[in-house]
């Protein structure tokens, strides 16, 4: 069994901001591969399926972006998993619009959703960062997260989470190669 938790702040205002990005991919998973209806679980909202031979847990955390790491270890303490089995997505501030990058472990970079995860969890877990670019100043850094995508990126941001969606049974599997290589294609 493995977790995928999309990350995101609940609510239709933060709906299309940078830092839902997370949240986007993970429904388009559910929408491209048949997923069950989303339900109430785990502090969030929770979708089942199968990703090539892999039963799959979808899971949009309900707190707000600094509490993930509660819905997550529930998550993960109810399905008896272990961080190995957990990949996040999530926005990522380093990594141009239209980039993203597969990552076993490491550091939470200052973004607050893996700071949660990482107090609840550790570090174990994969991450699938989606580049969001930065602002240019980390005073500017907030505004530019809580912001919606420009019309301008709306097309290359679609794209991008129905390649990943398409790609999902891939980041089961841990393949960052075949992964990076569709997202490529898609939008350069």
């Amino acid at each position: 069994m493995k977790l995928i938790v999309g990350l995101g702040n609940p609510g239709a205002q933060y709906a299309r901001h940078r830092h839902n990005v997370g949240f986007m991919a993970v429904d388009a998973i559910a929408a491209s591969h048949g997923f069950g209806p989303w339900r109430a679980r785990f502090q969030g909202q929770a979708s089942e399926g199968r990703l090539g031979d892999e039963r799959v847990l979808l899971l949009k955390p309900g707190t707000f972006m600094n509490l993930s790491g509660q819905a997550v270890s529930e998550a993960m303490r109810y399905l008896k998993i272990e961080p190995g089995d957990v990949i996040v997505i999530h926005d990522e501030l380093d990594l141009a619009p239209g980039r993203v990058r597969l990552k076993q472990g490491g550091g939470h970079a200052g973004h607050n959703g893996l700071r949660s995860i990482h107090q609840h969890v550790g570090e174990g877990y994969a991450r699938l960062r989606i580049g969001i670019g930065h602002p240019g100043h980390k005073d500017r850094v907030s505004g530019w997260v809580l912001s919606n995508f420009p019309a301008e990126e709306a097309p290359m941001v679609e794209r991008l989470v129905a390649v990943i969606a398409d790609a999902a049974p891939d980041l089961v599997r841990g393949d960052a190669a075949r992964l990076g290589a569709a997202v490529a294609a898609a939008v350069e």
